[in-house]
């Protein structure tokens, strides 16, 4: 069994998917209709579209509006995503650049959700865990916390099909614990950096996975995981003397 972690293998491996099971190879990866659309953050926006999912408005570069969020459409782990508050910070690099889109700034009043959701192989949820990002390094989470909120209500339903789903998939969403409002972003058709602390939590995809792919079983929907549950991840300092 192969589950892909990196954005960027993730075109190719869902383009040769049959390949693999030709081998006796399980590739757990969606098909490549909506791996395409998860890469390009553009195509995300209309499948979002389809599944009544609110989402930051997408600006023109012929009529952009301050403050507004610059990043590109095919990017990965926060790399050239910048927040653009005035007109003056905005150069001619980064207008002409064909890989930026533009769109609404989210405000700091939303706080930032990774939701990690379990598809089976006919596309059905069987599982969904929001996870707050409480503090976020280098685009990975070092504090989060798992919440059975109003996201997850709001996105239970709205995501119960996903059209090519497979295995687990990460969505990303603001969402404003004042007015539950919901603003989402990207969906990542992978495991993210984050999933320990799903895993701790009670849902366990890894086995879900085996038992579906390796034992025939149906995965029945689960929402017994822990909610709240706090992760802190952190560096430690090794000293190693020369002798």
């Amino acid at each position: 069994m192969v589950m892909p972690t990196i954005d960027i293998e993730l075109n190719i491996l869902a383009l040769n998917r049959e390949r693999f099971e030709a081998e006796g190879i399980h590739l757990v990866i969606s098909n490549y209709e909506l791996v395409a659309a998860c890469r390009d953050k553009r195509k995300t926006a209309e499948t979002y579209s389809k599944l009544k999912i609110e989402q930051p408005t997408i600006y023109s570069k012929n009529n952009l509006q301050f403050p507004c969020f610059c990043k590109p459409y095919d990017g990965s782990g926060s790399i050239g995503a910048l927040a653009l508050y005035t007109p003056d910070m905005l150069s001619q690099e980064l207008l002409e650049d064909e890989k930026n889109m533009f769109m609404e700034l989210i405000s700091n009043e939303y706080s930032e959700y990774t939701v990690d959701a379990y598809y089976d192989r006919s596309s059905k949820l069987c599982c969904l865990v929001p996870r707050e990002r409480i503090e976020v390094r280098e685009g990975e989470v070092s504090k989060g916390a798992t919440r059975k909120n109003y996201v997850y209500k709001y996105l239970r339903c709205r995501l119960e099909r996903l059209e090519g789903a497979r295995g687990c998939i990460t969505v990303q969403v603001f969402a404003n614990p004042e007015d539950e409002s919901i603003k989402a972003l990207e969906i990542n058709p992978r495991f993210g950096g984050g999933f320990p602390l799903t895993h701790a939590a009670g849902a366990n995809y890894p086995d879900w996975l085996i038992r579906e792919y390796f034992l025939n079983e149906c995965i029945d929907f689960y929402d017994g995981w822990e909610s709240n549950m706090l992760m802190l991840r952190y560096d430690a300092k090794v000293i190693v003397h020369e002798n």
